[in-house]
């Protein structure tokens, strides 16, 4: 008996999205250590927490391919592009990687609307949310560094930033926070 309730197009674009989330994970990761290494360290905390949140969001698309008796299938991770040249930069290259994901969201729930595939399309309403906050979030973020100078802002003014920035809350904890039983 067949125990898979998700038709191939679906298991397809789902795993898709699998790799896509684990992707902009390693992004988040690759640019946190950039700017680390920059010496904004609010930033790149802020960045790393967010390489965690879209990891978070990889295993629920596995997990929801799982319950509904699909298989998921775990791909090669990219590269990240070129480091970003300045802040400025790099949340504009999270902005279009954001931007990306939304495409790749609205996909999925349009093909569910159209296979009627309700429970796909349900789940998918959960990403479309987060997009939305995702965007915004990254939005915010641009208006505060364009208010700060942008790509001339002053030393001082990015330093403000980034204290400020490194102090956003989100769902997953401080990367600092998560080593702390760590002696390394």
């Amino acid at each position: 008996m067949e125990t898979n309730r998700l038709s191939k197009k679906i298991e397809n674009i789902l795993n898709k999205q699998l790799e896509k989330e684990a992707n902009a994970s390693q992004v988040y990761l690759a640019y946190g250590a950039w700017a680390d290494s920059e010496g904004y360290g609010g930033v790149a905390n802020f960045l790393f927490r967010h390489s965690q949140e879209e990891r978070d969001h990889m295993t629920k698309v596995m997990g929801y391919i799982m319950e509904r008796g699909g298989r998921p299938k775990i791909g090669a991770i990219e590269a990240p592009s070129e480091d970003p040249k300045n802040i400025q930069d790099c949340f504009e290259k999270i902005f279009q990687y954001e931007i990306d994901n939304t495409n790749a969201i609205y996909e999925i729930v349009s093909l569910a609307q159209e296979e009627k595939d309700w429970a796909t399309w349900n789940f998918g309403q959960w990403f479309v949310k987060e997009q939305i906050e995702e965007e915004a979030m990254v939005l915010e973020i641009m208006d505060q560094l364009k208010i700060a100078g942008g790509p001339k802002a002053t030393s001082e003014s990015l330093y403000y930033f980034d204290s400020k920035i490194g102090e956003k809350e989100d769902e997953v904890e401080l990367a600092r926070d998560s080593n702390s039983n760590n002696p390394l």
